[in-house]
C-alpha cells in the first residue's frame, strides 16, 4: 500500500531526520487512523529499534515485548534475557544504540538519525512500572546530548499524550521538539485513496460513504470496488462478520480508563442536531461537574469524537459541543438498533424519515471539517475569521463565518441528490433566520447567505433575490482543507 495523502505529516518526519540535533516526536491521534503505518512507511530505512505496547498488559510482559524487539533489532536468534524494569531497558537500548556496527550495517544510517520507534506508549505506562521516570532519564542523560538520535513516541490515547508527555511538567517538559496530531482522510485524501485501490465512485457517493464511516483509512479500506454504496454499507456495518459491526466498544475501551463515562457522554450528543452546551451534557448524562468531567470532555476533543464551536451571543460566548465522529454518529443512530445480519438493510434503513435527519447533520458535520476548502471557494482564505454557531429560541444558525472585514456569512448546508430547490416557504424561514440574527445580535456588519450543497441550487425568483454564494460537493474535495 502506497502512503496518500499526509503531505505536511511527511515534511515533519523528514525535518526531523535531517536536524542537526536530537528529537523526540511525538504522534498522537484516534485509533485506525493510521499513524503507525505513515511512521513505519516513512522512516522504515531508518528505524533501528521499534517496539509497541501491549494494552491491558503486566510490567513483567510489557518487559518481555521489550526483550523481543531488542532481540529482533540486533538479528540474532540467541534469547535476550528480559530486563527487571524500565531503567534496565532502557540502559539496554542504549548500549544497542552506542555501537557503532549498527550504523554500518544499514548503509544510510551512517549519514542519518537513528530512529527509536516507540508505539502505544501509553499501554507501556503501567501502574507502578516508573516507565516515565525510566524514559525522563533516557533521554535526558543520553539521548538528549546526541545529533543522531530521532525518538518517536506515538499513541492513541490522545489525551494521554498530551498529558503526560508533550505537557509533562516534570523531567519531560519541553523535552518534545516536534508533533504531529493525525488526523482522518479529508474527502480529497479518501478520494486519493479510492484512486489507488481503482475504486470507482463519484463524489456524491464517497461522500455518503464518508458520512457513515468517516476518513479513517482502515475503515474505508474495507470498501471494495466493484459495490455500490448502499452493498459496501450493507456489508462492513449489518453483516454478522462485518468490520463495523463491533468496532464500537472497542474503540473507546481501548482508548480510555472508564469509557462507560466517555460513551454516555457521545451517546447524549447523538441525540441532538444542534449540539450541547457543557450543562446540557452534564444534565443528560447525570454527571457531576467537576474536574472529572472537564476530563473527559479533553479526552474526546483530542482524540478527535467531538468537536468544540463556539456559540455566539450578544452577551458573551458560549460552547456547543457536536459529536464529530462519523463511525460513532452512524453506529448510535443505524447499527445498534438494528443488529441483524441481513442483505439490504442499508437499502431500507435509507428509505426511512430518519435517514434525511442523518443526513443533514452528518453533512452539516462534513462542512465542518471542511470549511478550508468553504473559505477557499469564498475567496476568503486570506481574511482573519472567526467559525461559530447561533442559537437563539425562535431561530439557530450551525455555521457563521464571522470575517473580520465587516462581513458574516451565514451558511446553509444541504445534502441533496440533484439540484436544490428554495421554495417560498423555505424563502420565509432563511429570512426570518437572517431578521431574528440580526436584531439579536445588533449586527453593523454585512451578511451574506452562503448555500453549501452537493449539485448547487436550482436558478428561481428566490435563488436570485437571497442567495449570495453557492458551494458544490466538488469545492469541499479541495485539497487544502482544515
Amino acid at each position: 500500500m502506497e502512503l496518500i495523502g499526509r503531505l505536511q505529516e511527511i515534511s515533519i518526519l523528514h525535518e526531523s531526520l535531517q536536524s542537526e540535533r536530537a528529537e523526540m516526536l511525538a504522534v498522537y491521534g484516534r485509533r485506525r487512523v493510521g499513524k503507525t503505518f505513515l511512521i513505519k512507511k516513512v522512516l522504515e530505512h531508518e528505524l533501528c529499534f521499534s517496539m509497541s505496547g501491549i494494552h491491558n498488559a503486566s510490567l513483567k510482559e510489557q518487559l518481555q515485548n521489550f526483550s523481543n524487539a531488542l532481540k529482533e533489532a540486533y538479528g540474532t536468534r540467541l534469547e535476550i534475557k528480559p530486563p527487571s524494569n524500565w531503567v534496565e531497558a532502557f540502559e539496554l537500548l542504549k548500549n544497542y544504540l552506542s555501537e557503532p556496527i549498527k550504523q554500518e550495517t544499514k548503509g544510510r544510517l551512517r549519514k542519518r538519525k537513528k530512529v527509536i520507534f516507540f508505539d502505544e506508549l501509553p499501554w507501556m505506562d503501567t501502574p507502578k512500572s516508573n516507565f516515565l521516570q525510566s524514559l525522563d532519564h533516557f533521554w535526558n542523560s543520553w539521548a538528549a546530548h546526541r545529533d543522531d538520535i530521532l525518538f518517536v513516541i506515538c499513541g492513541s490515547a490522545a489525551s494521554w499524550m498530551i498529558k503526560k508527555i508533550v505537557h509533562n511538567k516534570g523531567g519531560l517538559h519541553n523535552r518534545v521538539t516536534k508533533r504531529i496530531r493525525l488526523l482522518p482522510f479529508t474527502l480529497a485524501e479518501t478520494e486519493l485513496f479510492f484512486q489507488h485501490k481503482q475504486i470507482k465512485l463519484d463524489r456524491y457517493s464517497m461522500a455518503q460513504l464518508y458520512m457513515a464511516i468517516g476518513g479513517i483509512p482502515f475503515y474505508l479500506n474495507e470498501v471494495k470496488r466493484g459495490e455500490s454504496v448502499a452493498q459496501n454499507i450493507d456489508r462492513i456495518c449489518f453483516t454478522k462478520d462485518g468490520l463495523l459491526q463491533h468496532e464500537f466498544s472497542n474503540l473507546y475501551k481501548s482508548l480510555f480508563n472508564n469509557s462507560d463515562k466517555h460513551v454516555k457522554i457521545i451517546k447524549a450528543l447523538a441525540t441532538s442536531q444542534r449540539g450541547l452546551s457543557r450543562s446540557e451534557i452534564i444534565h443528560k448524562t447525570k454527571m457531576k461537574t467537576g474536574g472529572a468531567v472537564t476530563e473527559l470532555f479533553d479526552e474526546l476533543l483530542e482524540s478527535g469524537f467531538i468537536s468544540e464551536i463556539q456559540a455566539q451571543q450578544k452577551k458573551g460566548k458560549d460552547h456547543i459541543y457536536r459529536l464529530t465522529d462519523e463511525y460513532s454518529l452512524f453506529y448510535i443512530k443505524f447499527i445498534e438498533p438494528n443488529k441483524v445480519d441481513g442483505k439490504n438493510m442499508w437499502m431500507q434503513l435509507s428509505s426511512k424519515p430518519s435517514y434525511t435527519s442523518w443526513c443533514g447533520y452528518a453533512f452539516e458535520n462534513l462542512c465542518f471539517k471542511h470549511v478550508g476548502a468553504i473559505l477557499k471557494a469564498l475567496g476568503i482564505s486570506g481574511i482573519a475569521s472567526n467559525i461559530n454557531s447561533w442559537q437563539h429560541r425562535d431561530a439557530q444558525i450551525d455555521l457563521l463565518i464571522d470575517r473580520h472585514d465587516r462581513s458574516v456569512n451565514i451558511c446553509e448546508m444541504k445534502f441533496y441528490a440533484a439540484e436544490f430547490e428554495i421554495t417560498k416557504t423555505y424563502a420565509e424561514k432563511l429570512q426570518h433566520k437572517i431578521e431574528v440574527y440580526r436584531k439579536a445580535q445588533a449586527i453593523r456588519k454585512n451578511l451574506f447567505l452562503t448555500l453549501v450543497t452537493t449539485f448547487g441550487v436550482k436558478d428561481n425568483m428566490y435563488r436570485n433575490s437571497m442567495v449570495d454564494q453557492v458551494i458544490v460537493l466538488d469545492q469541499l474535495f479541495e485539497n487544502n482543507s482544515m
